[in-house]
């Protein structure tokens, strides 16, 4: 595979409108601004992006227009995890098709399936495809884990390029990085930790933060590979309150909250998730006049 993940690649907000249907206009204007921040790439229809909420209509119109509106300046990454090995294939699928060039795929959640039926479901669907996959591990999220044993027999597969670990587990991290082969890209997806994972050996994030923020997030990346260590680490440390701000809600809204404080119209995420409001509200503001974008 000749793509290999790495840098800053924003795990991208689905803007609605005020009756909470996909807006095209918001999602085209967001897909720029964060390729003008410098992003390495563009994740859509991730956890950030509300997939759970989406339905297969809408997956296909948000790859049809990140597709279009990145114009092969940036690798275009989707997220086509499902429930089952079926709908992930049919996704990954469409993926393909309509030009994307990678997808992460998430673990099953609500089921809890195990290390030889993972196995199973990754190989299934990478053998579906020529588009390289990503695994995406998030067991807060999903209730389901993927031991080090599992990642590195998957790792060995050819169209497998990579893992996004969302563990928040900087040992894991770790693990998963000297048990794979150096082409295997291991990135952050708990944005806290990005300059621990490049520093273990770990090539980037997906990083949800990068929204609201996206030449910060970058510059984390850019010292680090250009060996300001210092300069890397200290943009971290102004990172962190955005991302410790995400328990002011309920997942996933804050990003979107923090989007429409400083004028991006992205609008809200799907009930039963509402808005964030009062102090928490404030408490965010505060976050983003501290990182200068309010």
């Amino acid at each position: 595979m000749s793509l290999e993940p790495k840098g800053i690649i924003p795990a991208m907000v689905t803007p609605f409108d005020k009756d909470f249907q996909l807006n095209e206009a918001a999602l085209r204007r967001l897909t720029g601004y964060l390729i003008d921040g410098g992003v390495h790439g563009v994740f859509a229809i991730g956890s950030q992006g509300e997939f759970y909420a989406l339905t297969r209509e809408e997956k296909k119109r948000i790859m049809e227009i990140v597709v279009e509106e990145s114009n092969s300046t940036v690798p275009v990454y989707v997220g086509t995890g499902a429930l089952t090995t079926r709908e992930a294939v049919l996704l990954t699928q469409m993926a393909e098709e309509i030009g994307a060039d990678a997808v992460s795929v998430l673990t099953p959640f609500f089921i809890s399936p195990s290390q030889d039926e993972l196995y199973e479901y990754y190989v299934t669907i990478a053998k579906s495809t020529k588009l390289p996959v990503l695994l995406y591990t998030n067991p807060d999220r999903t209730g389901v884990n993927m031991s080090v044993e599992l990642v590195s027999k998957l790792s060995k597969i050819d169209n497998i390029i990579g893992i996004k670990d969302s563990t928040g587990d900087l040992s894991l991290t770790a693990e998963y990085i000297r048990n794979t082969n150096p082409g295997f890209s291991v990135l952050s997806g708990r944005d806290t930790l990005v300059f621990g994972t490049l520093s273990y050996g770990g090539q980037g994030a997906i990083a949800a933060s990068a929204n609201v923020v996206p030449k910060l997030v970058v510059e984390i990346y850019e010292a680090f590979t250009k060996g300001d260590i210092e300069r890397s680490r200290e943009a971290q440390l102004r990172l962190a309150p955005l991302r410790i701000a995400f328990a002011l809600g309920s997942f996933p809204a804050v990003i979107k909250d923090a989007l429409r404080l400083i004028g991006f119209d992205v609008g809200s995420t799907r009930a039963p998730i509402k808005p964030i409001s009062g102090a928490k509200a404030e408490a965010l503001r505060k976050v983003l006049r501290d990182l200068s974008v309010l």
